[in-house]
């Protein structure tokens, strides 16, 4: 199982509305942490979990989401999560 669906499935709990995924892994080759087997991904989410909370505490949310996957297959995570009222 790729590892963007990995993301996904993982993401899932947070009922997004929309969620675009991108591996820009090869970009960053040679990077020491892709040396080490971890990728670069653009996430981009909307989800209503997302409302009155602040930029930190929604990151959080994907972070707490993704778990296991922060320490080895993902290296490096850009997020842009917003509500359906920030759009």
């Amino acid at each position: 199982m790729s590892v963007i669906t990995q993301m996904q499935e993982r993401l899932n709990q947070l009922a997004p509305l929309h969620i675009e995924i991108i591996d820009d892994s090869a970009r960053h080759a040679g990077h020491a942490g892709a040396r080490q087997g971890g990728g670069h991904y653009q996430l981009k989410i909307v989800a209503a979990s997302f409302a009155g909370l602040s930029t930190m505490q929604r990151h959080r949310l994907v972070y707490d989401a993704l778990g296991s996957l922060m320490t080895r297959e993902i290296h490096a995570l850009s997020i842009d999560a917003r509500s359906p009222q920030d759009l």
